[in-house]
C-alpha cells in the first residue's frame, strides 16, 4: 500500500473542508497541526482547537453577513463617537442600552434633537454593537421606508413586507419629520408602527418635539396614537446638543487659522 505524502494529506484536507463547508479549520488546520506536534496535543485537544476555530470563523461571517443586511452606515461604529459629548444621563441610557434587554422588552428608543447632534450617529453605532452581539437590525431613513412602504402597497405585498421587517428586533428609522410625506405615506407608516406595538423594537431621530407630530402624520389622532404607541415602552434621549459637524468644522478653521499666523 502506497504511503499517502504530507502534500497529498494537506490537498485532501483542504478539498474535504472545503466541501464540508469549514473554512475556518481550512484556513487554519496546517498552522494548528504544527502548533500540536510542537506541544504534543493530544488529538482530542488537537480537534477541539480546530472546532474553536471553524466557530470563530462562523461568527465573523455571520455578523459580516448581518451587518450587510441591516443597512447601516458601516462608518457610524461607537468607537467613532465622542460620548465626551452626551449627557450624563444620556450616556448611562446608552450603557444601558448597549446590553440589549431592551430588544427582549419590546422597548422603543426615541433620539431627540437638533439637526447635528449626533442622534443617527449614536443609534447606528447602537445598532451595529447589537448586530454584534447576534440581534437582527435593519436600519432605513424615513423616505426610504415609506417609499418602501407605499412600493409594497402598490404590488398588493405590503403585509409580506411588513412581515419581512417583523423578523428584526431592531428597526432604525432615522429622520423622521425631515421630509414632508403625504398623507397616505404616512398612514402606511402608521399602520407600520402598529404593527411592531409591543412585538418588536422601533427606533426612531427626530429633530421635531413630540408637540410638533401632527405636522408629520397631519391627522391629530393618527399624531397622538403614535406617541402613545411608541412611548409606552419607551427610552428617549434627550440629545439637546450643539451641532457636532459645526464643531468640527470651527475647531479646523481655529487650526488654519493659527497655523497661518
Amino acid at each position: 500500500m502506497r504511503t499517502t505524502t504530507s502534500k497529498e494529506l494537506e490537498r485532501g484536507l483542504r478539498r474535504g473542508l472545503s466541501a464540508l463547508r469549514m473554512p475556518g479549520m481550512r484556513m487554519t488546520f496546517q498552522e494548528m497541526a504544527d502548533l500540536a506536534r510542537k506541544e504534543s496535543m493530544s488529538f482530542e485537544r488537537f480537534l477541539l482547537m480546530l472546532v474553536e476555530q471553524e466557530q470563530q470563523s462562523r461568527t465573523r461571517n455571520r455578523i459580516q453577513r448581518a451587518l450587510r443586511a441591516s443597512r447601516l452606515p458601516r462608518s457610524k461604529t461607537l468607537e467613532a463617537f465622542d460620548r465626551t459629548r452626551l449627557p450624563l444621563k444620556v450616556d448611562h441610557q446608552l450603557r444601558t442600552l448597549l446590553e440589549g434587554g431592551f430588544l427582549e422588552r419590546k422597548e422603543n428608543v426615541l433620539a431627540l434633537g437638533p439637526t447635528g447632534a449626533g442622534k443617527t450617529h449614536l443609534l447606528c453605532a447602537l445598532g451595529q454593537e447589537l448586530v454584534y452581539q447576534g440581534h437582527r437590525v435593519i436600519f432605513y431613513t424615513s423616505s426610504e421606508l415609506v417609499d418602501a412602504l407605499i412600493r409594497a402597497k402598490q404590488e398588493q405585498a405590503l403585509p409580506e413586507f411588513m412581515k419581512l421587517l417583523l423578523r428584526y428586533e431592531a428597526l432604525i428609522i432615522d429622520g423622521l419629520g425631515y421630509v414632508k410625506h403625504s398623507r397616505e405615506e404616512m398612514e402606511v407608516l402608521f399602520h407600520l408602527l402598529a404593527e411592531r406595538y409591543e412585538r418588536a423594537s422601533v427606533l426612531i431621530t427626530t429633530h421635531l418635539p413630540f408637540s410638533q407630530w401632527e405636522t408629520i402624520f397631519y391627522d391629530p389622532m393618527n399624531a397622538t396614537a403614535a406617541v402613545d404607541r411608541l412611548v409606552h415602552h419607551c427610552v428617549v434621549l434627550e440629545l439637546n446638543l450643539p451641532s457636532y459637524r459645526l464643531e468640527v468644522a470651527q475647531r479646523r478653521q481655529k487650526i488654519a487659522e493659527s497655523a497661518s499666523t
